[in-house]
């Protein structure tokens, strides 16, 4: 990378790492998720939520890039928090890799806590009895008994699937890459469709593993093409091929790649959907933040040209970002600003805690300073 960019991107560390440091001792009893007039909500008494990971994960990855000791105080608080979630059967579901690997699994990569990593070894095979044999999936979300989603399973998952990956490097058990696999496998096929964009939801029966439909899930419609979905896929297939080495995983990646390039404005200001009409102002600054550490995740295992390609769309997706959706007051909570959790909301353009995560990742990948936590 020329020097003026790895400069510019240990600017943007010093500036998340400065306002972190304040708003982390002001937060340090909070699991956010979203800000009200600029100051951080608490997720605490929600504690299966899929997002309550994330500030952790943030915690973490500046405690190894700066050293402050208080990143570490509390990223452990929530990690200690999330043990109400582990003892919830009701309260767990696919997305135990957003929420241990980003809190347990990182203390035990930087310190090994033993008790840090029995709790990702727990949350894992949890994640991994949530397979259906029959489909080769791992279903999403739980209904209270009723079955009513039981087939259904989301792209989401794929960024679940290092937590397995990890879990059997820890064991020396394949059963659990085996697993992450066959959903892969499952997902490559029933996912991603023929331009490179991504389904958000599948439904597939539960007994015969058919695949039943597809569903419009966070998107605008079914069919239409949900931002933060593509983002997942990008990221997630890179990923799985960081774990297996595994062509079609790379091959799918990069296919999904093509698509995203072919769909991001020139403005580099992300939709929270690519097919919404054109005087739609609704923007996912989250999804934005994921392709740009699923194309720097990606650029690593591709040969040179083709990797500048997609090292220059993080960057023009990082630079958009830093220069027109965030925030760096310190008396405000969060950083990246303009996000969507669905299309449909009602709701949109504000700030999501996994968006300040994942924009500090990929700063820090380009300064050589990240914490790899997938």
């Amino acid at each position: 990378m020329r020097e003026m960019e790895k400069q510019w991107a240990e600017s943007v560390a010093e500036k998340i790492y400065c306002k972190v440091s304040v708003t982390a001792e002001r937060n340090q009893h909070k699991i956010p998720y979203t800000t009200n007039d600029g100051v951080f909500d608490d997720w605490s008494d929600r504690i299966g939520w899929w997002t309550n990971g994330f500030f952790g994960g943030q915690l973490w990855l500046l405690y190894h890039a700066f050293g402050y000791e208080q990143f570490r105080t509390v990223a452990e608080e929530i990690e200690e928090k999330l043990d109400r979630n582990l003892m919830d059967y009701q309260g767990m579901d696919h997305d135990s890799g957003f929420r241990w690997l980003m809190t347990a699994v990182a203390n035990y990569r930087l310190t090994g806590n033993q008790s840090s990593r029995n709790r990702g070894l727990l949350a894992a095979a949890n994640l991994a009895g949530r397979f259906n044999l029959a489909g080769g999936f791992i279903r999403a979300w739980n209904d209270g008994g009723s079955g009513e989603n039981a087939g259904w399973a989301i792209i989401d998952c794929m960024m679940n699937l290092p937590l397995l990956y990890w879990a059997s490097e820890q064991t020396n058990d394949d059963r659990f890459a085996q697993i992450a696999r066959a959903h892969a496998d499952t997902a490559r096929q029933a996912f991603i469709r023929a331009d490179g964009s991504a389904n958000h939801i599948v439904e597939f029966d539960t007994k015969s593993g058919k695949r039943i439909r597809s569903l419009g899930g966070q998107g605008m419609k079914e069919g239409s093409s949900w931002t933060r979905g593509q983002s997942w896929a990008l990221y997630g297939f890179s990923l799985s091929y960081r774990h297996t080495v595994d062509k079609k995983y790379l091959d799918t990646a990069q296919k999904i790649a093509t698509y995203i390039l072919s769909q991001i404005p020139d403005s580099g200001i992300i939709s929270v959907d690519f097919c919404q009409p054109d005087d739609c102002d609704w923007e996912d600054s989250s999804a934005a933040s994921i392709m740009a550490c699923g194309f720097l995740e990606l650029e690593q295992h591709v040969d040179i040209e083709q990797g500048q390609v997609y090292h220059e769309a993080a960057l023009r997706l990082l630079h958009t970002l830093e220069e027109k959706r965030c925030c760096f007051d310190d008396k405000i909570d969060h950083i990246v600003e303009n996000c969507t959790a669905a299309y449909n909301d009602k709701h949109h353009n504000f700030a999501i805690i996994y968006a300040d995560y994942f924009f500090t990742e990929a700063i820090l990948r380009l300064c050589g300073k990240n914490l790899f936590l997938w």
